[in-house]
Formats: structure tokens, C-alpha cells, sequence
């Protein structure tokens, strides 16, 4: 499905002005630039563009109320400077998944007025990315021992319990 007529089964018989929230995840956009999302979206807070082989920001309109952007699994590879006039009260950016291949790229994000203020904001990269599964995988792995040793010992009680009858 294209990105303009995801947004308008996202807007559900709503104006742009009223939403706050949109998805588009897995859409397709033409050329890889944003389609159909323009200035009218003034109260979206936030925007989830996951997966919809997006490749430049160029086109994205201004955001002023947008606090969380989600980008993951696109093939950005720059053009991030974008973010700072039209998105200034960004707080949440996920770009797992990009085409970035150096922290130069990520720099411009810097400049942005709320990383002046001092506000937190949560930069996902693949390496917290691949830090997370790793960390799942230990879980598992941990889940995992523990119940093969509930197995075990349930088997030395079952043995016993055989042995005395």
C-alpha cells in the first residue's frame, strides 16, 4: 500500500489537525521520499515510518508538537539536519536499521535546540539494538537452566517415589 492512502485510512474520518498519533509502518513511498504528510498535521505528537524504504527526510513537514519519531528499518543514510528546524521538540528517535555508517551522520542531531536545553532524548542505534537481543538471550538462556533443573530434580522425586513403591 503507498504512504497516501495509508494516511488516509490512518486518519479514520478525522481532519489532520485532530491527530496525534500516526502509524505507517510497512507502506511504500515513492522514491524514498515522504508522501501525503504535510504541514496540516499540527497536533502529531507522535510518527512511526518503520520499514517503508524511506531515504531522505527532505519532505517532512514541520512538526513543531512531535516528541517521538520512529525511522527504523529504513535506508537513511544522512540528511538528519532536517530534524532540527522541523521536529524541534523531538525527544524520541529510532534509526535502527539505517544505512548510517559513521557518527558523523548523527552529529547534526546535536545541534538541535532541545540537546541544548539538556533534555534527554534516546537515540536507538543497531548497536543498543544488538545489545538488547543479546541481553534477551541471556534471559533465555537463563530461563532455560532453570527449568532443566526443575526438570531434573522433578525426575530424582519421580525415581525416589518409583523406588519406594
Amino acid at each position: 500500500m503507498e504512504m497516501k492512502k495509508k494516511i488516509n485510512l490512518e486518519l479514520r474520518n478525522r481532519s489532520p489537525e485532530e491527530v496525534t498519533e500516526l502509524v505507517l509502518d510497512n507502506c511504500l513511498c515513492v522514491n524514498g521520499e515522504i508522501e501525503g504528510l504535510n504541514d496540516t498535521f499540527k497536533e502529531l505528537e507522535f510518527l512511526s515510518m518503520a520499514n517503508v524504504e524511506l531515504s531522505s527526510l527532505a519532505r517532512l513537514p514541520s512538526l513543531n508538537k512531535l516528541r517521538k519519531l520512529e525511522l527504523s528499518d529504513n535506508i537513511i543514510s544522512g540528511g538528519l539536519e532536517v530534524l532540527a528546524e522541523k521536529c524541534p521538540n523531538l525527544t524520541y528517535l529510532n534509526l535502527s536499521g539505517n544505512k548510517i555508517k559513521d557518527l558523523s551522520t548523527v552529529e547534526a542531531l546535536m545541534e538541535m535546540k532541545m540537546m541544548k536545553r539538556k533534555r534527554k532524548m534516546k537515540l536507538v542505534h543497531q548497536k543498543d539494538m544488538r545489545k538488547r537481543r543479546r541481553k534477551r538471550k541471556r534471559r533465555m538462556r537463563m530461563r532455560m537452566k532453570m527449568k532443566m533443573k526443575q526438570v531434573q530434580s522433578w525426575e530424582r522425586e519421580k525415581r525416589k517415589w518409583a523406588s519406594h513403591t
